[in-house]
């Protein structure tokens, strides 16, 4: 990747650490990256369906109905949303934004519209998606949205003027799990499908993931994520084979983390897991701890320290030549 000269690295007080004592210098180092406290979280309306939007256009990804659909209302049917870059800003990259919710609803506002006006405001174009959540779905209904979503908007890329080959994935805690489940159970698309959209690739070329659910496993597993994902006893296998930290490989995309010390919803060792395992297999990825935060804030807007989240992912974006325009 252009600029990127080393697979992983942790950056703190202006400092990039490499090797082993990348997690050490995290965890001691954390609490001088954030002194002031922070403010009270502010209370954010979820619902199974993505009514962030007004009546900004969107499209369903089957229109004649979602694999396994057990119904024709909004949250049988999974969409997404368009935020296209204004012209004199685009660069070509794009994103699928993937709001969180514990997989039984969505925080489409500020873990979705917010986050793609931010995008838009890089030159990247956003998608939203509204994927199909507990406890009316179950795997593999959210990853099977993910993946259309991919493959639609890169099948798409040229009516959008977007690069098919710099299409991301953004998730924040289920939908991060969501967003690393694509970055990690991808296929290159089937050549003889009838289906135009289904020749695409399923993989992402980077992800963003803010305060990640990962695990379906370890001891710090969201419980609710994993209930409404897997149901009330998950089968052992499947379990194993979507804590995605395990699933890591090389070929697994770029990724950019970060999450706090004080997360008492989703625990910061889930997005620790992943990094180590991702650096593991030598895959380019950056993740910033930060002491003080609750779960579920979006852009920070109101956080003097977490809201720098968004500038050091755009400087990461950059350093990966993902917003200079082509």
């Amino acid at each position: 990747m252009p600029g990127l000269d080393v697979p992983g690295s942790i950056k703190l007080a202006g400092m990039r650490m490499t090797g082993k004592w990348q997690l050490v210098a995290l965890l001691l180092t954390a609490p001088v990256a954030a002194q002031t406290p922070a403010p009270t979280p502010r209370t954010y309306r979820s619902n199974p369906v993505d009514t962030a939007h007004g009546d900004r256009a969107f499209f369903l990804l089957w229109p004649e109905g979602a694999p396994g659909a057990v119904g024709k209302e909004a949250l049988d049917q999974p969409k997404l949303t368009p935020y296209l870059a204004a012209k004199e800003r685009a660069n070509g990259a794009a994103a699928i934004v993937c709001p969180g919710g514990g997989y039984r609803n969505l925080a489409s506002d500020h873990e979705g519209k917010q986050v793609a006006e931010w995008l838009n405001s890089l030159g990247v174009s956003a998608f939203v998606l509204q994927y199909r959540v507990g406890p009316r779905y179950h795997h593999p209904a959210p990853m099977q949205d993910a993946q259309r979503a991919i493959r639609t908007v890169r099948s798409r890329a040229a009516s959008y003027g977007i690069d098919p080959q710099r299409l991301g994935i953004v998730g924040f805690s289920a939908g991060g799990h969501l967003a690393s489940t694509a970055g990690t159970h991808f296929d290159s698309g089937r050549p003889d499908a009838t289906d135009p959209i289904e020749r695409a690739s399923s993989r992402p070329d980077f992800m963003i993931l803010g305060y990640p659910v990962i695990t379906m496993t370890a001891a710090w597993v969201h419980k609710g994520s994993q209930t409404m994902l897997l149901g009330e006893t998950p089968d052992p296998a499947l379990a194993k084979a979507f804590s995605n930290e395990l699933a890591v490989d090389g070929a697994t995309p770029p990724a950019f983390l970060f999450h706090t010390t004080e997360d008492a919803t989703v625990p910061v060792q889930n997005a620790i897991a992943f990094y180590e395992a991702l650096t593991a297999a030598k895959v380019p990825a950056e993740i910033h701890v930060f002491l003080k935060g609750a779960h579920g804030v979006g852009l920070a807007p109101s956080d003097p320290v977490l809201s720098q989240w968004p500038k050091l992912c755009a400087d990461w974006m950059r350093s990966l030549g993902l917003l200079g325009k082509p």
